[in-house]
């Protein structure tokens, strides 16, 4: 099995420090331009090429499939999968990071720097988000590579369950929107992408 994940790009609500969840905001000038790029260096790589996409339902991740498709030459089936979506705070979805904080003090201390996710009083629980990542991964062809774009927790959760991480590792894992995550016999690796 073969996973090209990406991030969606850059949104006006990740420069408010807005947390989006389940709502969406429109993709940056500079989340179109990583998306682009992302297409480009998936066109260099054989096994990438022709793959399937599938994405979260999210509009800033279907956009950024969207136009990764395109660069791509479109030849790319595109799909969307429910069980990608952004796992969501309830509540707390739309806030900025600022206003939560004002809600919990102390909520983004400690291990709550990664954990505060699931401290919101109506927020999807762990074990329901990774069960539905999980039961994504458990559900892929082992001969058919595939490119997903989904959102920063559910990179983080699907490369930690793919390499089994305990959830404290997995929740520290870097979420750039500008490289590319290889999934592939048991490894992980970070692909560089030239703007």
């Amino acid at each position: 099995m073969t996973i090209f994940l990406v991030r969606h790009g850059e949104t006006e609500w990740n420069l408010a420090r807005r947390h989006q969840g389940r709502f969406d905001a429109p993709l940056t000038e500079r989340g179109v331009a990583q998306a682009r790029a992302i297409g480009r260096r998936l066109a260099t790589l054989p096994e990438a090429e022709r793959a399937p996409i599938v994405a979260s339902p999210q509009e800033r991740a279907r956009r950024t499939a969207e136009i990764i498709r395109a660069e791509l030459g479109d030849a790319a089936v595109l799909t969307i999968d429910q069980r990608l979506r952004e796992h969501s705070v309830g509540s707390w979805d739309g806030l900025t990071y600022d206003a939560i904080a004002a809600k919990l003090p102390g909520v983004f201390d400690g291990d709550g720097a990664h954990e505060w996710y699931f401290r919101a009083p109506d927020s999807e629980s762990y074990a329901a988000f990774a069960g539905r990542v999980g039961d994504w991964l458990r559900g892929q062809n082992d001969s058919i590579p595939v490119i997903v774009v989904a959102h920063g927790l559910v990179s983080r959760v699907l490369r930690g369950l793919y390499a089994g991480l305990p959830r404290e590792t997995a929740l520290l894992l870097p979420v750039p929107q500008d490289r590319i995550f290889r999934l592939s016999a048991g490894v992980i690796e970070t692909l560089a992408v030239a703007r």
